[in-house]
């Protein structure tokens, strides 16, 4: 019997959420209901695209090779409907997978992304955050949001807004401590490392002089923590010197609980991009949610008048 196409979508789900748990709650479905409709897709295949166990399920190679190959099918579906609808039709239909950090996310992406799922009804949305780097291509994703440099080639990317970043520590720390006075002085403070990191932890600072390079120090610290919030937390309760994006500090730095330090001698600035796939078709939802983003920041992040704001008294 030939497949039906509902029961590769629910595949589909069942694979982008990680289990039948999470596809079933994000469905709105029964978890019997949709074992039943992967069960009957493998019959129709006659192939074996899940191993199931007690503790969930992993996708075979076959049914990788499936999933890779139905996705591309429905990005295909979706360029159709664009097309028939025309692109001057105002009303947005289909699906949306975001990935992005968890600060950035919870914080400024969130209200933007959930104004703009809540003009258009038909959008179906699925947001998972986290700090850790995500293949898109290989997630199923149709946009992430990347905090930093970009590296990787097989992404087109537009830049939604500037991430500078600030060297910050407690007022109790300071006194207790002191503070470095020059870049290399840093290295004789505890600092707050990012957890996340591959290699060892090191920080960049802007270059003196315009063609010449950043400089760059190797940090030391007893604290590894693989979240800003954290991170900034960890810094408020004087456990050290942090390095941390102005989104993250700015509230901290607002209160006075943190304090810049060495403002004279910045970190290198960082960048929000939105990035996609190239290999996939990019949809009138994503176009559409990507120029949301821009616009959102194209007056300057608020994180920047936040950070310029005289600390609470």
């Amino acid at each position: 019997m030939d497949p039906d196409f509902g029961d590769i979508r629910a595949f589909i789900q069942v694979v982008d959420s990680g289990g039948v748990n999470a596809a079933a709650t994000r469905m709105n479905v029964s978890k019997s209901q949709l074992s039943a409709r992967v069960a009957r897709l493998e019959s129709a295949l006659q192939a074996k695209l899940l191993h199931r166990s007690p503790r969930g399920v992993a996708v075979t190679d076959a049914g990788q090779r499936f999933y890779e190959h139905m996705r591309e099918v429905l990005a295909r579906m979706q360029q159709a409907v664009d097309e028939a609808s025309g692109e001057d039709a105002g009303s947005i239909a289909g699906s949306l997978r975001v990935a992005a950090p968890m600060t950035f996310g919870t914080a400024y992406l969130g209200p933007v992304l959930y104004d703009f799922m809540r003009e258009h009804p038909a959008l179906e949305l699925t947001l998972e955050l986290d700090d850790r780097y995500v293949d898109l291509l290989a997630g199923g994703y149709d946009l992430g949001v990347r905090i930093g440099r970009l590296h990787d080639s097989s992404l087109m990317a537009r830049r939604i807004a500037p991430s500078r970043r600030v060297l910050v520590c407690s007022p109790g720390y300071a006194h207790h401590n002191g503070t470095p006075q020059a870049i290399d002085d840093i290295q004789q403070h505890d600092c707050i490392c990012y957890g996340n990191a591959s290699v060892a932890p090191y920080w960049q600072f802007a270059p003196r002089a315009d063609g010449e390079a950043p400089r760059q120090i190797v940090v030391r610290g007893r604290t590894h923590l693989n979240n800003g919030d954290s991170m900034r937390d960890a810094a408020i309760a004087g456990l050290g010197i942090a390095l941390l994006p102005l989104f993250i500090a700015a509230p901290a730095l607002r209160e006075g609980t943190l304090i810049e330090l060495l403002p004279g001698a910045p970190p290198t600035a960082d960048a929000i991009y939105a990035v996609y796939p190239q290999t996939r078709y990019v949809s009138r939802a994503v176009r559409a949610l990507i120029d949301r983003l821009v616009a959102a920041f194209d007056e300057g992040p608020p994180w920047e008048s936040l950070a310029a704001e005289p600390p609470a008294s």
